[in-house]
């Protein structure tokens, strides 16, 4: 593990272990995690916890729900691309690994299951769950060190493997810098899904720099051309109209979501969309 990272994890170690409130049952606040001691049978469940009783009642059969089973599944699907590789302050890559961070070490602190994933392509590698710091710390590590040069992410396809291996009901954050076409329907259905969009001012308020040489990270191309206050309208109309059909698909789909820029504290972004519990 190299300096700057260790210096990264130290920091946000300290910000979630020492500055968040120790004292609420869950930093996360999942669906049904405070829900009754009971809930309806399911395929796979010990029929040793059926309730008899309210089983008759209802004519339907139900179960106990004990609170050690009750612990949440949160995972961490960090969307890796060359278009990571760029920032202003700092590379979004670097704040990707970040945010995953946080992430992790609250799920640890609050003693629920934590999975991280690394999606490209397809899903890529998985954090097995862990409640360790040394299942976290080895998830951060694999994500800081892709490469991201030559490398593209598929939101489409990347997304629709996700939902086909993470099986079990999560709190599923998804967190990339989302300037391709995404879909998070189906992933909603399952999960109780949450963006976290990663993002440069520089890329949504450019500025004219004239006659420039450009490199896509992503796929390697090259393009010389003039960068001229032309050129920065009709890309900035293109971020727009990318971001407002963003923002109707997830609004439509009940999908919360918070965007963090390179010059901002993850940290701080991240604990208002908790709820405010820094």
């Amino acid at each position: 593990m190299n300096r700057r990272l260790k210096t990264l994890l130290v920091k946000t170690k300290r910000q979630v272990f020492s500055e968040m409130i120790g004292n609420n049952p869950s930093l996360f606040h999942g669906e049904g995690y405070d829900f009754s001691e009971l809930r309806e049978y399911q395929v796979g469940d010990d029929i040793r916890k059926i309730e008899w009783t309210i089983t008759a009642k209802l004519q339907k059969p139900y179960v106990k729900i004990f609170h050690e089973e009750r612990e949440l599944s949160i995972v961490a699907a960090c969307m890796l691309g060359g278009s990571l590789f760029f920032g202003t302050e700092r590379i979004k890559h670097d704040v990707v690994t970040e945010i995953a961070a946080i992430i992790g070490y609250s799920a640890v602190k609050n003693s629920d299951l934590f999975t991280g994933v690394v999606v490209g392509n397809g899903v890529e590698s998985v954090e097995r769950p862990t409640k360790r710091i040394f299942g976290v710390n080895r998830f951060i590590e694999r994500v800081d060190g892709t490469s991201l040069l030559g490398r593209e992410c598929d939101y489409i396809g990347g997304i629709r493997a996700l939902f086909d291996r993470i099986k079990r009901k999560s709190i599923l954050f998804v967190i990339g810098d989302f300037l391709a076409e995404v879909d998070l329907a189906l992933l909603s259905r399952r999960h109780e899904v949450i963006a976290v969009i990663v993002r440069d001012r520089f890329e949504e308020h450019p500025v004219p720099l004239g006659q420039v040489h450009l490199v896509d990270p992503g796929s390697g191309a090259t393009l010389n051309t003039n960068f001229s206050e032309r050129s920065v309208k009709e890309y900035r109309a293109k971020v727009i109209e990318n971001d407002r059909n963003l923002y109707r698909h997830l609004n439509r789909h009940r999908i919360r979501f918070v965007k963090i820029y390179t010059d901002e504290d993850p940290f701080g972004k991240l604990s208002r969309l908790f709820g405010g519990r820094a």
